[in-house]
């Protein structure tokens, strides 16, 4: 298998685990209190902005979603946009896990956010460095 087959399968991974978040908006508040709860974490918040804020981070995470999958699509066409979600990944990954540190999230959700987000921008800027070439325009 190719480098550039191997970025493409990433990026659907990628855009696959951020779409499934669309799920999160329809998620009943008894469930999420109880998740919150499950976790270790004080009561969840019953206001409407607690609604507003965790149902719309789920809506905004599908949605960087379907961007990832659509340039998945075409990554020689979509080369700047590629290299896009890379960095942002990475800034996305480095801002979570300071954000995570500072609301004082169980370990194991801060090492697994952030850095995994970290990670997998990362790869997609080496991958997209090495395997697709930069068009002459």
């Amino acid at each position: 298998m190719d480098g550039k087959r191997l970025l493409v399968y990433l990026l659907r991974f990628d855009a696959t685990v951020l779409t499934l978040a669309f799920a999160a908006i329809f998620l009943p508040r008894d469930f999420m209190a109880w998740s919150n709860q499950a976790l270790g974490l004080e009561a969840l918040p019953a206001t409407p902005l607690s609604d507003y804020l965790t149902r719309s981070l789920a809506a905004m995470y599908g949605v960087r979603g379907l961007f990832v999958w659509l340039a998945s699509r075409d990554v020689d066409r979509f080369r700047p946009f590629v290299v896009l979600i890379g960095a942002t990944n990475v800034l996305l990954g480095v801002l979570l896990l300071g954000i995570d540190l500072y609301a004082g999230l169980p370990l194991l959700w801060t090492l697994g956010e952030g850095p995994g987000i970290v990670v997998v921008g990362l790869l997609v800027l080496w991958m997209t460095s090495r395997f697709v070439p930069r068009r002459e325009d």
